[in-house]
């Protein structure tokens, strides 16, 4: 089973997506399946993990829907506000429809990185630990040292870095956020997407090779069985085309890698750390 293990639909018109404005060039314009489509079948993906771009329940509801009439959406990453006393209910409610695939924690966006340390979040995330639900966390590089000491709260958490934690791509700096995401990867219920780089990379003259020092190690921290290809369609259109994602990172995978363990980052993983 191939999948893109990450992208995005959205329809501006349903006032979800207030980080998106006319000043967010080729991005502000809906996003739909049929315009994703022609890749997935061009790279023979079974289909995609639609992750949410709005911190609302009603876009949960919105792409759970879509994927009642798209066949190619395999998974759906919602959102759940950790704060609210009902956030229990709130998950039982999605987790009905059989391609709730789990939530995810915008980490990115918190004026302070260490609201996801306080006690209801980290209550709420030992909550889902215990019932093995996967999360993906969306968060920057500099935030890291904040998701480490969570990790240590929370070591059971089922969950995924996203965009391998958005190091400074362009700036070509690799510490602190190496020995970061070594830490991180020491939980072994830890998943990385290798997703979302090349917008952290210079938009207009990033080159192929810019990434593999971002690539490799974390092919050597998280090993074969915990990585996953994602898209970050169409975010990823800032800077590059969906085709162009998929050869920065074939062309960055080592030779030794093999069909097996491609199969793995290509898919497989996905699968088995979304349940699907």
């Amino acid at each position: 089973m191939r999948i893109d293990a990450h992208q995005h639909y959205w329809k501006l018109g349903r006032g979800d997506y207030n980080w998106l404005s006319p000043n967010s060039g080729v991005l502000y314009r809906d996003y739909l399946p049929e315009e994703l489509l022609p890749h997935v079948r061009e790279h023979q993906l079974d289909g995609t993990i639609l992750v949410q771009a709005a911190a609302t329940l009603e876009e949960t509801e919105y792409m759970l829907s879509l994927s009642d009439t798209n066949d190619s959406i395999l998974g759906v990453v919602g959102w759940l506000d950790l704060h609210d006393p009902a956030y229990r209910d709130h998950f039982e409610k999605f987790s009905r429809h059989p391609k709730f695939a789990g939530f995810r924690v915008m980490i990115q966006d918190m004026p302070d990185a260490h609201e996801v340390l306080e006690p209801d979040v980290v209550e709420a995330l030992t909550y889902f630990a215990g019932k093995d639900v996967p999360v993906d966390l969306l968060l920057v590089s500099h935030q890291l040292d904040v998701v480490v000491e969570l990790l240590e709260r929370v070591p059971g958490l089922r969950g995924v870095i996203d965009h391998i934690a958005k190091p400074r791509i362009a700036d070509g700096i690799l510490e602190p956020w190496m020995s970061q995401m070594s830490a991180i990867a020491k939980h072994p219920n830890i998943y990385c997407k290798l997703s979302g780089m090349v917008t952290e990379a210079d938009h207009t003259s990033w080159k192929p090779q810019d990434f593999s020092a971002y690539i490799r190690p974390i092919l050597d921290m998280f090993g074969p069985e915990r990585v996953m290809f994602g898209s970050d369609w169409p975010v990823c259109l800032l800077a590059a085309s969906y085709d162009q994602v998929v050869d920065i990172l074939e062309q960055a995978l080592p030779d030794s890698l093999s069909a097996e363990d491609r199969a793995k980052l290509f898919g497989l993983n996905a699968k088995k750390f979304y349940k699907l």
